[in-house]
């Protein structure tokens, strides 16, 4: 495989039409051919089914924020709306969908709410099927309410993990038919703000990525009951560092070797040594991200190769990955994308 096709979702305040669609060549080892792919408002985060025939991105349509449904041509990416579903409020930030590809799930950092959709054989929205408002608040100014951040699925498809900036807490639902049921509730260090969560590929650690406090924390998963544990927290940003910065995105390598984690501020990617036999994480760089706000970031289908989003920059930064020692090399920075915020593959 040498040339891959990627996704770009992005705030539409600004030049921005809605999500963008690139080529990684990795023979030459550069992204070309970045264009829109679909118009539509603030489709701030996508997400690609396991069988690349669908992608789905966060919405706004008027006063109503939702999901949107598309079809992808397996050769040439390009997207086609199937359909969306809304309800009034703000847009959700973050989508995901489980792998056999019948369920949605949606995060609302500002309607406090994680919503669930089943699918239809195409891969289009069929009825609403749970929507659930969250209570509470935390120490931080931004605390004041809860806000949903993320939500998506456990490795073994049992749980949807909805992720709580608003009040520290990271919830476990068991999903059935679409339909979530609260099962455990792991509450983060007061005022640290989770954010993302990302699972190592052996499905026994989690990591979490804190906006508020900069931090990843490491979490032992129990598959029984959906229920975490607290093993680790490690800062994300160096002790002397004194200017704003906002934890953002968090990967594990694909073979688990490596985490890497996003600062908005210090605009770098961390990287950290993951032990295999306690999940726990040891310090190991911090490479910049060649521009403004690191949104997101994504690792190529080889594993060989990440591209971080600078959404206050307007640009995408592509790196090459050790993967012997988990360290990152520039080739490319200043791919002009507008607003970005999320990347994905159309192959995971």
């Amino acid at each position: 495989m040498t040339k891959m096709i990627g996704y770009v979702g992005t705030y539409t305040k600004q030049e921005s039409k809605g999500v963008y669609q690139f080529t990684l060549d990795t023979d030459k080892r550069e992204i070309t051919d970045v264009k829109l792919a679909a118009e539509v408002d603030n489709p701030t985060y996508v997400t690609v089914s396991g069988d690349r025939n669908n992608l789905y991105a966060v919405s706004k349509e008027g006063e109503n924020g939702g999901v949107t449904a598309f079809t992808i041509e397996p050769e040439t990416g390009a997207l086609a709306k199937l359909n969306s579903d809304s309800t009034p409020g703000a847009n959700p930030c973050h989508v995901s969908v489980d792998h056999g590809s019948r369920t949605v799930v949606a995060a609302n950092y500002h309607t406090k709410m994680i919503e669930s959709w089943l699918t239809n054989e195409d891969g289009s929205l069929k009825e609403l099927v749970s929507s659930i408002e969250h209570e509470g608040s935390g120490p931080h100014e931004r605390q004041e309410k809860p806000h949903m951040h993320y939500a998506g699925f456990t490795p073994d498809g049992k749980y949807v993990i909805a992720i709580d900036l608003g009040s520290d807490r990271v919830y476990t639902y068991a999903v059935n038919q679409g339909e979530l049921r609260e099962a455990a509730v792991f509450e983060t260090k007061p005022g640290s703000g989770p954010r993302h969560i990302a699972f190592h590929p052996n499905g026994k650690f989690a990591y979490v990525m804190t906006e508020l406090s900069s931090e990843v924390l490491v979490l032992h998963y129990e598959e029984r009951d959906g229920s975490f544990s607290e093993q680790q927290y490690i800062p994300t940003i160096p002790e002397d560092f004194n200017e704003t910065n906002d934890g953002s995105a968090i990967h594990v390598s694909h073979d688990g070797h490596y985490v890497y984690a996003g600062n908005r501020g210090h605009n770098t990617m961390a990287v950290f040594k993951a032990d295999q036999d306690s999940g726990q994480l040891t310090f190991v760089d911090w490479t910049s991200t060649e521009g403004n706000w690191p949104r997101d970031f994504v690792m190529d289908p080889t594993g060989g190769f990440l591209v971080a989003t600078n959404q206050k920059s307007n640009t995408m930064a592509l790196f090459a990955r050790n993967e012997e020692t988990g360290k990152l090399e520039l080739l490319q920075s200043g791919v002009q994308v507008p607003e970005p915020v999320c990347v994905k593959f159309l192959d995971a």
